[in-house]
């Protein structure tokens, strides 16, 4: 009888080329994080239409805007490491349900402090899915192409910004702010019961805890639709580490630690410049004498910028990795600091908004992407999460940091080059982590097996079971 073949699942997506079956995957996760980005930055763009209704001061509209972010880290923070333990699938459509309804409870709300409730709640949900979208595309992904697969798929979250930008526009003169949410609370509710139906759970996941293995020969078949059914028997292996106890403490075990801390530094620093921009780019150019709808659209060209230096820049941080992301952060400090110079001008502002969305958004695009590139697939979700948790904690300050120096009446310059700085400092320690990190995928990531060449001289011949 036959010794039951083994193969590894790694090695396998590894030698494969992207298929339509990934490309699907891929969308799917981006229209998740596309409502999320909706979501997330709809307070933003409905902030001056409120503030008026309401009578509120610029400034009384950042502990709103930070109590949304609260949610996000929390829900990072918790959501990441649970997925490692019970799976991806179900923590992204849990959280797709509570942002969605969460977004639709804002439309009911007449006050600041009810608001900062249901900021606070529908963050939980926002920040939940983000982390798992990316390990659930970065899973599938081979490894030569998952920064890019990663950085397209994190799209969906700058596009739905952005058009959100474009429907708030659109929207708010016409049925005023509430009508916002009800859009973006609507679609999550719609969208869930087909991530049930559809979305697939991690392969790498289900390897790894050595269960389902009939369900990994399927999703394997449908990455290669031209492999035969295996025979029975075979086994299906992950060559990575089962960790024990909290995930979160292995992010400091095998010389991680370093790493681990730098990269919160980059998301931290990173999150503080994107929120800084992304939530007061349309009140201070509304201050500044453009319209609601015109201060509107033009904030938008921070996501807009974005999406263009993300499909610009992942093939580049595959090559490269830290190292390109250093540099586009070093560039971002000079197109922050322009936009406080250009105010005097409609197409140097808009021109500089869009460079900086093009570093700042585009980077930390790139910095998901790095990170679920560097931890191995027990602890993948963990620490992007925390990553990404870290980081909201730079996204609640940066707010914060605009209403206070808006209250201290600093000026538009002023105001811009403080941005610039914490772009600065996302610039050097990536930098520090391009010492530590190789472009592979350092030594948290993961690696084919010693088994590779054997795997190898049997692709040819290897069957699963659809």
């Amino acid at each position: 009888m036959a010794e039951a073949e083994t193969i590894d699942v790694a090695g396998y997506i590894d030698r494969q080329p992207v298929g339509t079956f990934q490309v699907k995957l891929l969308l799917t996760c981006a229209a998740v994080l596309f409502l999320d980005g909706f979501d997330t930055q709809a307070i933003g763009y409905v902030a001056p239409a409120l503030a008026k209704e309401w009578s509120l001061s610029r400034a009384a509209l950042g502990p709103v805007f930070s109590a949304g972010l609260f949610g996000l880290m929390i829900g990072a923070l918790v959501f990441g490491p649970l997925a490692d333990r019970v799976g991806r699938k179900r923590i992204i459509i849990f959280s797709t349900l509570a942002f969605g309804v969460g977004t639709f409870a804002t439309v009911f709300v007449n006050d600041v402090s009810s608001l900062m409730v249901i900021r606070l709640l529908t963050g939980l949900g926002l920040g939940g899915a983000m982390p798992n979208a990316v390990a659930m595309t970065s899973e599938f992904s081979p490894h030569r192409r998952r920064a890019t697969m990663v950085m397209i798929m994190f799209c969906g979250f700058s596009v739905g910004a952005a058009l959100g930008g474009l429907l708030a526009a659109a929207l708010i003169p016409q049925y005023g702010w509430r009508s916002v949410f009800i859009v973006g609370g609507a679609a999550p509710l719609l969208l869930a019961p087909v991530l049930a139906w559809r979305l697939p759970e991690s392969v790498r996941f289900l390897a790894l805890g050595g269960r389902a293995q009939a369900r990994v020969a399927e999703l394997l078949a449908r990455i290669n639709t031209n492999a035969a059914p295996a025979a029975s028997g075979t086994q299906f292996v992950v060559h990575e580490p089962r960790l024990e106890g909290l995930p979160v403490r292995h992010l400091f075990s095998d010389r991680r630690t370093l790493p681990t801390l730098l990269l919160w530094v980059v998301f931290f620093m990173s999150l503080l410049d994107l929120y800084f921009l992304a939530n007061w780019l349309p009140t201070v150019l509304n201050d500044l004498g453009a319209s609601v709808s015109a201060a509107v659209l033009i904030g938008s060209m921070l996501q807009v910028g974005g999406v263009v230096g993300t499909f610009a820049l992942g093939s580049v941080v595959d090559r490269f990795s830290f190292r390109a992301l250093a540099l586009v952060y070093f560039v971002a400090v000079f197109a922050v600091g322009a936009i406080g110079q250009s105010s005097h001008s409609v197409a140097l502002v808009t021109s500089a908004i869009f460079a900086a969305g093009f570093c700042i958004v585009g980077g930390q695009i790139a910095a998901n992407a790095l990170a679920a590139n560097y931890y191995p697939t027990a602890m993948r979700a963990t620490g992007v999460g925390w990553a990404l948790g870290i980081g909201r904690v730079g996204s609640i300050i940066g707010p914060l940091i605009g209403g206070a120096l808006m209250s201290a009446k600093w000026t538009t310059g002023e105001l811009f080059l403080t941005a610039a700085s914490a772009a600065l400092c996302a610039a050097l320690a990536a930098f520090s982590l391009s010492r530590f990190v190789r472009p592979e995928g350092g030594s948290g990531a993961s690696q084919t097996s010693s088994m590779d060449a054997t795997l190898q001289a049997a692709a040819g011949r290897q069957r699963f079971q659809a």
